[in-house]
């Protein structure tokens, strides 16, 4: 079987000008070949670097009207609702979202959110004041060292649940506007204000404090 290729076959002759200049002209189309290959190539690793860089926005502290989706789990990237705030907690965390353009702020490990429902009756003025249906809000990164507040637990000076952080043991009261109770954090969580919708939750202001951990010196 006869199989068609992308070479111009030279014809049979024993003149050496003709058979050269087909070389040539083969060759050439080689080249040319090879460029146009090298160059989509080219292009198309732009193309992913660009894909693969942060949108506008996506490392800017929660703006005013920003939905919150969950940042890890089956959920992952999903409205966070009411329905998915068991009482008492354990808290979920969230990213900040802007709903017009869709970007999660998920550049900046700083704008990570602790979500939990509590009993209204158990927070304090300040608390319950930016909280919605005993929902607060803070941010999940330690005033101590930086690290991620991770575990809801018994504290270990008294007998109510808290934030952990499990880097330095610092603990934290959400009751309480996110107060240290325990551990060597010098300050606490940045707390977060919220908004309710139609079952959403969003973002109705910035954050109250300083997000982040102690700065050296």
């Amino acid at each position: 079987m006869a199989h068609s290729t992308h070479s111009t076959s030279c014809p049979s002759s024993d003149n050496t000008a003709e058979s050269d200049a087909c070389v040539c002209a083969a060759q050439t189309r080689r080249t040319l070949l090879i460029g146009a290959i090298a160059t989509t190539a080219c292009f198309a690793g732009s193309g992913h670097a660009a894909a693969g860089e942060d949108p506008p926005g996506a490392d800017e502290r929660p703006q005013k009207g920003d939905v919150l989706v969950f940042s890890e789990g089956d959920q992952e990237g999903k409205l966070v609702t009411i329905a998915d705030l068991p009482l008492g907690g354990p808290p979920v965390h969230a990213w900040p979202k802007d709903p017009k353009t869709s970007v999660v702020r998920s550049a900046s490990r700083l704008n990570e959110i602790l979500i939990i429902r509590l009993d209204p009756a158990e927070l304090d003025d300040q608390t319950r004041a930016r909280a919605q249906d005993g929902i607060v809000a803070y941010s999940a990164i330690c005033a101590h060292a930086g690290c991620p507040v991770t575990v809801w637990v018994k504290s270990d000076v008294g007998d109510k649940e808290v934030f952990k952080c499990m880097c330095h043991n610092s603990e934290y009261d959400p009751r309480q506007g996110a107060q240290v109770v325990f551990g060597p954090a010098p300050r606490r969580l940045a707390a977060l204000p919220l908004a309710l919708t139609d079952g959403a939750l969003s973002v109705a202001g910035n954050f109250i404090g300083k997000v982040g951990g102690q700065q050296p010196g």
